[in-house]
């Protein structure tokens, strides 16, 4: 991992890492098959600035037999005995705006997650993509307490494009930072 941090007039963030992992093979009693060895790979890159109120932060990552959610998690599959990675990749943009002299940050953000099949499967309840939409409030009471209100907006998406959930939702609430 490596990332760089800047203060001033115009200030921000930007950061990039990778990882490589061994998975171990494993064998299914069930089925009696066995899965050789192979790498969970994934690497991600983002950027945040900072200038005259107004933030913009950006990020996006890719994966292969890395999975979605957890690292690992449907990374990789059986199949016809033999296991294969998936791919996954996604990211996300955000845009804020503190208001002058009250403090109050308000945003408007988008992000999705995309898991592919592996070669050859077939799977039509697997997850394709998950997106969502947030607008959001953010007022600060004191150094470390915020109070927060944010509308979402979020699609999910199965492989065969016929699974598809959406839903919206309304919070509001606290952050205690420490």
């Amino acid at each position: 991992k490596a990332s760089y941090e800047w203060a001033g007039d115009v200030a921000g963030k930007v950061w990039a890492s990778a990882i490589s992992q061994k998975v171990q093979g494993l064998s299914n009693a069930k089925t009696g098959a066995t899965f050789s060895d192979d790498r969970a790979n994934a690497w991600d890159i983002g950027a945040n600035v900072n200038v005259a109120g107004f933030g913009l932060t950006g990020y996006y990552y890719d994966g292969k037999g890395a999975g979605t959610t957890l690292f690992g998690n449907l990374g990789a599959v059986n199949v016809g005995g033999t296991m294969k990675r998936r791919d996954s990749n996604g990211g996300y943009l955000q845009g804020t705006y503190t208001i002058p002299g009250v403090g109050t940050k308000i945003g408007l953000a988008y992000g999705i997650s995309k898991l592919d099949t592996a070669s050859g499967e077939v799977n039509p309840t697997l997850v394709d993509k998950n997106e969502r939409w947030t607008v959001g409030a953010y007022h600060p009471l004191t150094k470390h307490l915020n109070l927060v209100a944010e509308y979402n907006r979020i699609k999910s998406e199965g492989q065969s494009g016929a699974n598809e959930t959406e839903s919206d939702s309304i919070s509001a609430g606290a952050i205690l930072f420490f």
